[in-house]
């Protein structure tokens, strides 16, 4: 029993002390982008430049390298100028916006939000769209991608944002009506003339013309929609 016990602590005692494995950077896991089941995607990159340098070389290249390293397989690009007075999409964007209607992708990647959207409204909005068409959003300077839970958390946390920024413009909006009235400021649209309201219910009466008639011979002092409510109005009336 004892030459067992003494057997056993030789062993022991042999066994080689490894000394830790250092990670170098082929050690990483890939991104799971460039999995089996998610590379090759047909990917579309939106650019937009400035249009002082309106080469954009630079960001196309990051977008394509990116692209490469997660797997994604880039089969459109679209650019549009920045300040060129388009108010939410520009020529290009509403192009893409098209194509993915069409399924000529499953991804669209670009460099920032701000480079993709010009409002959080804007943003959501596409986004939305998206979604429901089953495809990836990825920003690459801000860490953005709908496919992983960070990304989907950030979507929350933006859409939250936009939430409170249009119930605090709402509140604002309330508030300024309340001290407007307290100040005896007349709100909304100002009252259509008596006279010009008699006469519309005197054609009404008397004649049958259409409402689009009457509104011309009016020559534009009262909108269509003013002088439909007055024409119905009357005529139910008789």
């Amino acid at each position: 029993m004892f030459m067992r016990e003494s057997r056993l602590t030789v062993k022991h005692n042999s066994v080689r002390k490894r000394s830790p494995r250092r990670l170098t950077l082929q050690d990483d896991p890939p991104p799971w982008s460039a999995s089996p089941e998610a590379s090759h995607l047909p990917t579309a990159l939106y650019l937009r430049v400035s249009t002082e340098h309106p080469k954009p070389a630079l960001q196309g290249e990051a977008l394509r390298h990116y692209a490469a390293s997660a797997g994604l397989e880039v089969v459109a690009e679209y650019v549009d100028a920045a300040g060129a007075g388009y108010h939410e999409a520009g020529p290009q964007l509403q192009a893409l916006m098209r194509a993915a209607y069409q399924h000529v992708f499953t991804c669209v990647l670009v460099w920032k939000l701000d480079c993709f959207a010009r409002s959080i409204s804007h943003l959501l909005s596409a986004l939305e769209e998206f979604h429901h068409l089953g495809i990836r959003f990825i920003s690459v300077q801000d860490q953005v991608d709908t496919a992983s839970l960070m990304g989907k958390t950030m979507l929350t946390i933006i859409g939250a944002t936009a939430a409170l920024e249009s119930a605090l413009s709402s509140e604002r909006i309330k508030a300024g009506m309340v001290a407007a009235q307290a100040r005896g400021k007349r709100l909304g649209r100002p009252a259509t003339p008596g006279h010009l309201v008699a006469h519309v219910e005197t054609l009404a009466q008397t004649t049958e013309m259409s409402i689009r008639q009457i509104q011309e011979a009016m020559a534009g002092r009262m909108s269509r929609s003013v002088v439909g409510q007055i024409v119905k109005r009357v005529r139910e009336a008789l």
